[in-house]
């Protein structure tokens, strides 16, 4: 059932027409997909634990994926450490060429795989991507950074005017300087 040295690789047909179930527990080094990031500070392995289970129609892949890392507050930039639990389930079949005009409602939730290899690598990966905590932060009540100065306000309050004028407007705040 696993292929080419690496546990989350199957053979479809194999796993389907065995009716085979195996068990991934596996951490994955996910620094390749966050390179170049600034938001993403540090990150550790991805931890994947699923059960695949194959039967007559595809394969069933149920579990979950842990991760711990350290991203930057959206507000402030202080790093935030996140524990991210993601569940995860996914229905794979194998592909044929009458799949193709089909646009059935039911069969929209399954993976069609071409050819007799099942890579879960990419699936765990992007689901990793999609559940990334969009705009961490430090605490709910987190004051951000000065527009002006860039000051994080959290640990001082800064001299900047915090006056907000519609720039449409601003000629019109001197008007009556004058009558004075």
């Amino acid at each position: 059932m696993f292929v080419w040295g690496d546990l989350m690789q199957f053979h479809v047909q194999e796993t389907m027409s065995k009716g085979l179930k195996a068990k991934v527990d596996e951490s994955i080094d996910v620094t390749a997909l966050f390179e170049g990031r600034s938001d993403v500070i540090s990150k550790g392995p991805l931890h994947v634990s699923l059960q695949v289970i194959g039967n007559e129609g595809g394969i069933t892949v149920d579990g979950e994926l842990s991760i711990d890392w350290e991203l930057a507050c959206s507000r402030c930039l202080d790093p935030v450490k996140e524990h991210t639990v993601i569940p995860f389930f996914e229905q794979f079949k194998p592909a044929s060429e009458s799949d193709e005009g089909e646009s059935d409602d039911e069969e929209d939730d399954v993976i069609a795989v071409a050819g007799d290899r099942l890579d879960l690598k990419p699936f765990v990966e992007e689901a990793l991507q999609l559940f990334m905590p969009f705009a961490p932060l430090c605490s709910d009540d987190c004051k951000g950074l000065c527009q002006t100065c860039g000051q994080n306000l959290n640990e001082h309050t800064c001299g900047c005017k915090t006056e907000r004028i519609d720039h449409r407007l601003a000629v019109l705040k001197d008007l009556f300087k004058e009558e004075q």
